[in-house]
């Protein structure tokens, strides 16, 4: 620094030096003209381009991280024996989330479960998905990955026929293995999904006319309905709930031994149907695509409902091969039906109690409704896991 001049290593000349630059500061921003040349800034404000794209990843980065908040809230709140009341989804919520292609997203998942691993990436990706949900592979029947060619094989995988007694003492089975959401008897034609939220029994069913292809008729009164499914004096109409999570076996059976004699397909949004959505959205079951299957077992009516989700739009029933789920021909709100009973079976299908009913691609959920007498019991706890073979309940 010996170019600098004495003078203005002092205070004193700082402030000579600032004062003789006060006027260049006053020139205007955008140009200014030198010997050389004319010299061009920047303007002083920035102009911010709106990127929807980035918008929309901060918005629902932020939203997901406040539904896991609130989550956690719960979940500490229910460790002390707070009992929470559900937190209901708006229907603008619920709009936002049906407006998801889900139906779409589990096409594309479908075929890409459909595509055969290289025997050497057969392992490592098994193994990461059975270190992530739990699955006890020492039940398969095939224990050995490298059998599995893909992803779909290896989740419809079957199990030792040892690995799933069933219990021969009680008139109800649980169908799958699973998580009790639910149960008990129906009221006020009001199922409910988990305790204190609910949907429509009829919106659920469907009408009991059975037709093909139609939109929803306007509803019936609650009552008739109800008393359209009980078919004899005496009887109650109970429901139980369980929820298939990914680690589960994705195979689902007979639960008790009956006749199924219909089927209604209702083409649906696939939205995810984990006890967390089930608390969160009312009707969450009704939004969604699903098979019902009724039918008569010795005390009456008898139904299972095979429920899709995110990444379950394929849904088989074994014993009907016409049935095509999360199809792009089928249009939401509609349904469409087909008999089992025809000119030379007056009967339908009989199933036996633990018989092969069908499967799902992934995790998703069963709603058995029933009519029984009224001593019927439900050996079960809310929240209880379940397997495929237990008992349910029991006269």
């Amino acid at each position: 620094d010996h170019w600098v001049a004495g003078p203005w290593r002092s205070n004193e000349g700082i402030t000579a030096l600032s004062q003789s630059l006060q006027p260049l500061w006053k020139l205007p921003f955008r140009a200014f003209r030198t010997d050389a040349r004319k010299v061009h800034t920047a303007p002083a404000r920035t102009t911010f381009l709106l990127r929807p794209l980035p918008i929309l990843l901060a918005t629902g980065g932020g939203y997901a991280g406040y539904r896991q908040y609130e989550k956690y809230r719960e979940r500490e709140l229910e460790k002390l024996g707070l009992e929470i009341p559900p937190k209901l989804a708006g229907h603008w919520e619920v709009a936002l989330y049906k407006s998801v292609p889900t139906r779409l997203l589990s096409r594309a998942w479908g075929r890409l479960n459909q595509v055969e691993l290289p025997h050497w990436l057969r392992r490592p990706v098994y193994s990461l998905y059975i270190w992530t949900f739990g699955v006890n592979m020492k039940e398969a029947a095939v224990e050995d990955l490298h059998h599995y060619r893909n992803l779909s094989e290896f989740f419809r995988r079957k199990l030792k026929p040892q690995a799933r007694p069933v219990c021969g003492l009680h008139s109800v089975i649980s169908p799958s293995d699973g998580k009790i959401l639910n149960f008990g008897q129906v009221k006020n034609c009001e199922v409910e999904q988990v305790k204190g939220v609910t949907y429509s029994l009829e919106s659920f069913l469907g009408p009991r006319t059975y037709t093909e292809d139609l939109p929803f008729p306007p509803a019936a009164s609650c009552d008739s309905f109800k008393n359209q499914l009980v078919t004899r004096k005496g009887n109650e109409l109970y429901h139980c709930v369980i929820y298939l999570a990914p680690g589960d076996y994705h195979c689902f059976h007979s639960p008790t031994d009956w006749t199924v004699s219909h089927r209604r397909h209702f083409p649906g949004s696939l939205m995810s149907v984990n006890p967390g959505m089930a608390r969160w959205i009312k009707e969450l079951f009704c939004h969604n695509e699903r098979v019902v299957l009724t039918g008569d077992w010795k005390h009456g009516f008898f139904s299972l409902t095979a429920v899709g989700a995110t990444n379950v739009g394929s849904i088989r029933i074994y014993f009907d091969r016409d049935l095509h789920t999360n199809s792009p021909r089928h249009s939401k709100g509609s349904y469409n039906d087909f008999s089992f009973v025809t000119h030379t079976n007056r009967e339908g299908v009989p199933m036996r109690k633990g018989e092969h009913l069908g499967e799902f691609n992934l995790g998703s959920t069963i709603v058995l409704i029933f009519e029984a007498p009224k001593d019927f019991n439900f050996q079960l706890k809310t929240g209880q896991k379940i397997r495929f073979g237990e008992a349910l309940g029991s006269l």
